[in-house]
């Protein structure tokens, strides 16, 4: 069953140069475009998304955590600088996307993000990349058993019991969602998943602004800032950040989703479409609650609200918490399972040891993330981490340099579009490296300057108290 690949043989709307195999040839790679396009026995069933269900897809990769961290990254940078951030962000995000798409369009071969990367870096570039790759996404796990950890203690409110159950139990339901290995059958989950957040959202901001409303002095009283408050730090600021970076950080997977995608070059439709979607979400999550709430914002933001209003919004939060998290571990396991048994049948899970393999990859990578959840039990830093490692790369840096070595036509100064494009990227790549450097700085710092304090709680602890 041959992929529609007319997009291939002339340039598209969008000027993207007609794929010739000149870069795959540099690199030892096939450029049989039969052979690219052709879907091979038993993988059938990986060749069924369209745009509407990339764009679901997408929506259950991104839109989960990062709404959640958005309110308290207001209450640090100040109403004004939030807003610019959110919506700023979420274009260069779009963006960035735009160009990750254009490399596949030129590229089919390319699968994952490993691959690009490999057309500009060659061999270094592809294993380095693939390990982050494969580590982030673990992290991002891992940030999800923290989340879930957070919403069983809230909903049960049984201080008495061991806070390791509930992370255990998150991980579980984590492992068990991941199992479907397809994303067209992951896309019927994100219905729910995206109900599921904008349900708890709604219901936070709707509980914060009647509380807000009925406490002595009402919204006025509410001490939220225009401009950054006082006493802010660099560091804090720059985590917050990277806490709205990491909330647009849905060009990760991109690659690995369109490769299953039977008209590729629908993509443009599927990354608009979440773009704005998250950013009208962010902003008005971040800028309303911060409003209603005040500089004691919580994080997850859902801890805002009053006990029992937090407990009913975890609980419909539920969903987007386990299914968002189990896509990343999905991505993951396709990621290891297709570079381990590249020439083996196994890769597509359609036999009893395909099975038994998928598996077990799926539970390696869900006991690493628990680990993760429990060795860096704060949400904003486990965040920030990622996205100043990790997101700096793949949403900013990375795309920038596929423009100027894989899609620009001609030298940069030719002509007033090269100009413009080459300029925008250059402002892309140094939005990357300012958020690896300064963002990694400004994580460890707050992850240090909590640990001297004592305001966390330890690894691997007991002690439900310091969820919440």
């Amino acid at each position: 069953m041959p992929y529609d690949n007319s997009s291939l043989d002339s340039p598209d709307s969008w000027g993207t140069p007609k794929y010739d195999g000149s870069k795959d040839k540099e690199l030892g790679l096939s450029n049989d475009l039969d052979q690219i396009t052709t879907v091979h026995e038993g993988e059938q069933k990986f060749k069924q998304l369209g745009w509407q269900k990339l764009t679901i897809c997408l929506i259950v990769e991104a839109i989960a955590l990062g709404a959640l961290s958005i309110p308290s990254a207001f209450a640090t940078v100040g109403m004004v600088a939030g807003v610019l951030l959110s919506v700023g962000l979420g274009m260069v995000a779009i963006y960035t996307s735009y160009v990750v798409g254009q490399v596949k369009m030129k590229y089919p071969h390319v699968e994952h993000y490993a691959d690009a990367v490999k057309l500009i870096w060659g061999r270094f570039g592809y294993e380095l990349t693939g390990f982050m790759f494969a580590l982030y996404l673990t992290l991002v796990v891992g940030s999800h058993t923290l989340t879930g950890t957070i919403a069983w203690i809230t909903i049960v409110d049984k201080p008495a019991i061991c806070a390791l159950v509930w992370g255990i139990v998150s991980a579980i339901i984590l492992f068990f969602v991941a199992l479907p290995p397809t994303f067209s059958e992951f896309a019927i989950l994100g219905y729910i998943d995206f109900v599921s957040i904008i349900a708890a959202i709604l219901i936070t901001i709707v509980a914060t602004g009647i509380e807000a409303s009925n406490a002595p002095g009402g919204l006025a009283a509410v001490t939220w800032s225009v401009w950054p408050p006082a006493g802010v730090t660099f560091g804090d600021a720059f985590l917050s950040v990277t806490n709205i970076i990491f909330a647009y950080s849905f060009a990760v997977c991109q690659y690995s989703f369109m490769a299953e995608m039977h008209t590729p070059r629908d993509y443009v439709k599927s990354i608009w479409a979440l773009g704005l979607i998250e950013i009208l979400i962010y902003t008005l999550t971040g800028a309303l609650i911060y409003a209603f709430v005040g500089e004691n914002v919580g994080s997850p933001a859902l801890l805002s609200a009053s006990s029992t209003v937090s407990r009913i919004a975890f609980g419909i939060a539920l969903p987007v918490i386990f299914i968002s998290g189990s896509i990343n571990t999905t991505v993951t396991a396709r990621y290891i399972l297709g570079r381990a048994f590249e020439n083996s049948p196994i890769k597509y899970i359609n036999t009893k040891a395909g099975w038994l393999t998928w598996v077990g990859l799926v539970a390696v990578i869900t006991l690493i993330a628990w680990v993760v959840a429990e060795a860096i039990p704060f949400f904003s830093d486990l965040l920030g981490i990622c996205s100043a490692l990790f997101v700096s790369g793949f949403s900013f840096y990375f795309p920038a340099l596929f423009w100027f070595g894989l899609i620009k036509e001609g030298k940069w100064y030719h002509g007033w579009k090269n100009i413009c494009l080459s300029i925008v990227n250059a402002l892309v790549f140094v939005i990357g490296i300012t958020t690896l450097g300064c963002g990694t700085y400004a994580a460890v710092q707050d992850i240090v300057s909590e640990y001297a304090s004592g305001s966390v709680r330890g690894a691997f602890s007991c002690d439900s108290s310091g969820y919440t």
